[in-house]
């Protein structure tokens, strides 16, 4: 799964220069090195340990006496962590890649549109990692990982205000 992450994310990044970033071989090279290195492992790798940590400390049940101590195990929680990447990937690198012109326009529609496919992206990263921590029996309230989404949801209906994620995003990436 990783090897085929890592090789979409480097045919989008790719895409994504060739199509609206007009970079050369090196600016091309470096944004995907962004996208395979800091997106994908480097927030993997913070996000992975940091749910791990927080799923071992506070969300296992209490040992007994007379059974093993089970504790996830940190390979399991960036396998989560890459389930979890790939609809989000599909939505923000390969349908905002498609989206583009329409999002980062400056109306209420293109704004809602752009802004609806993020709140999507990290409700289902959300939901799928909530899926793989509660498919363990030894941990308990796993739904307090679905916290975020609240959040989410919040955020996303204040910048309904006039924030446009989206032009925002690719603008940080790509000075667009």
């Amino acid at each position: 799964m990783l090897l085929l992450i890592t090789l979409s994310l480097v045919i989008s990044a790719v895409l994504w220069s060739v199509m609206y970033a007009h970079y050369g071989f090196s600016r091309t090279l470096a944004t995907v090195c962004s996208f395979v290195l800091v997106h994908f492992f480097g927030i993997g790798l913070l996000v992975s340990t940091t749910l791990w940590a927080l799923s071992n400390r506070f969300l296992r049940h209490a040992t007994h006496v007379h059974a093993t101590d089970q504790k996830v195990e940190w390979p399991y929680a960036f396998d989560i962590h890459a389930n979890s990447f790939f609809p989000f990937f599909l939505q923000l690198y390969v349908a905002q890649l498609l989206l583009a012109p329409v999002v980062t326009r400056s109306n209420w529609v293109c704004l809602w549109v752009g802004n609806t496919l993020y709140l999507s992206a990290f409700t289902q990263y959300a939901y799928v990692t909530y899926l793989g921590y509660n498919a363990l029996p030894f941990l308990i309230r796993s739904e307090l990982l679905l916290f975020p989404v609240a959040i989410f949801a919040a955020f996303y209906i204040v910048s309904l205000l006039g924030f446009n994620i989206s032009h925002v995003v690719l603008e940080g990436l790509f000075g667009r």
